[in-house]
């Protein structure tokens, strides 16, 4: 049983996330502002992107990490749908068969939490908000080392690392990339970001004396689209406190005050209906940090 933890009383200021979770099959019993959970149990597209394979055991050690936290809100409710699988290599068809579920959970008025699972996890998601949303404008923010937007390989396809491409390749992008390293993009995935029209804030302008301009670049893009996808690639974290991850970033970010003021900045906006946090690698990991960080990530959302 993944979803238990300490019970302290079945009444409603006791609860925790573990007893407010429904295990649902059925899109049709999604109510409005419903947080509703898919796992992205996949890392194909890792595997082709040459990364360290494992993150498609991530789903259920990020829910058994979720599951202890206190419940915020007394009208909180969390569906779970499961896990999407990719058994056969075709990540193509898994990531239309996620994007169809997305969809079904944005058109019943429910916010889309996916966990995973590789980066590839991006396009995705952003085609099920695309598909629910067709006639707005998408913004994406996306916490990352990496840009994610080189051009599928011939004869490998899509990867982890090919999602910012793909979306481009659909029409106008509107994304910002925050916690972008230098030394994790060549000058052409930087020249590409550029062509593309995808902003970036780099990891070293993230420190609290700085805040007044990363929100001044996030209000950027948060008032010029309707609706507000954000994804989380675990690597943009230094290794010290998410080891677990297909490819390490030893001089990564800190979840400190300067992240989570900008972080929480994000999530109060009104506009975000899709969240993903992707990349975390359970094989990699050590005590379980990276899927810890994970779940409180999810969580904080849920306790906006």
């Amino acid at each position: 049983m993944i979803w238990q933890g300490r019970n302290d009383g079945d009444e409603l200021l006791h609860h925790r996330i573990f007893q407010r979770v429904k295990e649902e099959k059925n899109y049709d019993s999604i109510s409005t502002n419903d947080f509703v959970l898919l796992g992205f149990a996949v890392d194909e597209g890792v595997r082709r992107n040459k990364g360290r394979q494992g993150a498609k055991d991530a789903p259920d050690v990020i829910r058994k990490n979720m599951s202890n936290f206190p419940v915020i809100h007394p009208d909180f409710s969390l569906l779970d749908f499961g896990n999407v699988t990719c058994e056969d290599g075709d990540l193509e068809n898994t990531q239309n068969q996620l994007a169809k579920n997305v969809s079904k959970v944005l058109l019943k008025g429910g916010k889309s939490i996916v966990v995973g699972g590789g980066h590839e996890v991006t396009f995705a998601h952003y085609r099920g908000v695309k598909t629910a949303f067709q006639e707005q404008k998408i913004g994406i923010i996306n916490f990352d080392a990496h840009f994610d937007n080189r051009q599928p390989e011939n004869g490998v396809g899509a990867s982890s690392g090919t999602g910012f491409w793909q979306i481009a390749q659909e029409g106008e992008i509107n994304s910002l990339h925050i916690g972008i390293q230098k030394n994790s993009n060549t000058l052409k995935l930087f020249d590409t970001a550029h062509q593309f029209g995808m902003k970036y804030i780099l990891a070293d302008e993230l420190f609290f004396e700085n805040l007044p301009s990363v929100y001044e670049r996030v209000s950027e893009l948060t008032d010029a689209v309707d609706v507000l996808y954000v994804t989380i690639c675990m690597d943009v974290f230094n290794a010290s406190i998410a080891p677990g991850v297909s490819a390490a970033a030893y001089n990564g970010i800190f979840a400190d005050a300067a992240f989570m003021k900008i972080y929480r900045h994000i999530l109060k906006n009104k506009k975000l209906l899709a969240l993903d946090i992707a990349e975390v690698n359970p094989h990699f990991d050590i005590q379980e940090r990276t899927a810890r960080l994970a779940a409180s990530l999810a969580n904080e959302w849920f306790m906006i």
